[in-house]
């Protein structure tokens, strides 16, 4: 698949090392005195390791790698006796393994509706896992196994008001903008997710905007392509908020 991984100009590394540390995958590593990328899967493309190197040697670059691996990570820190990144039972707020955070896969109790919350008429978050950018979460993710999937385009969430409830609530989710983004990456993605992970149903989210169609295409591309037989539905949601169908 196309997308971001680490680069490292072997003729700018000088082997001082700082940058394996910094990496908390644990996907560099020092060969004849010059530090190289181990595994593909190994890099999730965040460039931690960047500011680390005092020759500019590590940058990042956009081309066909395999799919950063979460899992795969755990195995191969487990491997050298370091723990992982981030523990799915832990609290976003501690990385043990430092790093960006952002594309850990982390799932977390879904909120309960507490007796202060109805008496005050607030509302509670109903995601459940992290990240949520189609661009960033791994299609192994533990919260993808047997669950529903909602697929959400970016100006949803900030157009319909009900969003949380009537739609995230009990769902992992994924969102993106086919605007900005690249929608052959979306498709891809989508189709390995639904090859790998036993989604139950999908929902596609979309506003009624013309840009924002290419979402539900590319999920409508990425069913057929993963030849799977699973419950699908579209919401279109205007731009003043009603549900257009």
């Amino acid at each position: 698949m196309l997308r971001k991984i680490v680069k490292i100009d072997q003729e700018k590394c000088d082997g001082c090392g700082l940058c394996v540390p910094s990496c908390a995958e644990g996907a560099i590593k020092m060969i004849n005195g010059k530090a190289v990328l181990s595994a593909d899967n190994l890099c999730d493309g965040l460039g931690a390791c960047l500011g680390e190197c005092p020759r500019d040697a590590i940058t990042v670059e956009e081309r066909e790698a395999d799919e950063f691996d979460e899992v795969e990570v755990q195995r191969h820190l487990a491997t050298q006796g370091k723990p992982a990144p981030v523990h799915a039972t832990q609290p976003a707020a501690h990385h043990p393994g430092g790093g960006c955070p952002g594309s850990r896969a982390m799932s977390f109790e879904r909120p309960q509706e507490t007796a202060s919350t109805v008496a005050t008429g607030s509302r509670q978050s109903q995601l459940a896992q992290w990240p949520v950018q189609l661009t960033l979460v791994s299609t192994t993710a533990p919260y993808f196994q047997d669950a529903d999937l909602l697929i959400t385009a970016d100006c949803v969430p900030v157009a319909y008001a009900g969003y949380h409830e009537d739609f995230l609530k009990g769902k992992a989710v994924v969102m993106g903008c086919p605007k900005l983004d690249d929608n052959n990456f979306y498709q891809q993605k989508l189709t390995e997710l639904f090859s790998k992970s036993d989604v139950k149903s999908i929902t596609v989210l979309k506003m009624e905007v013309p840009c924002c169609g290419g979402i539900a295409v590319a999920a409508r591309q990425a069913l057929a392509a993963s030849g799977k037989q699973i419950p699908y539905r579209e919401v279109t949601i205007g731009i003043k908020g009603e549900i257009k169908g």
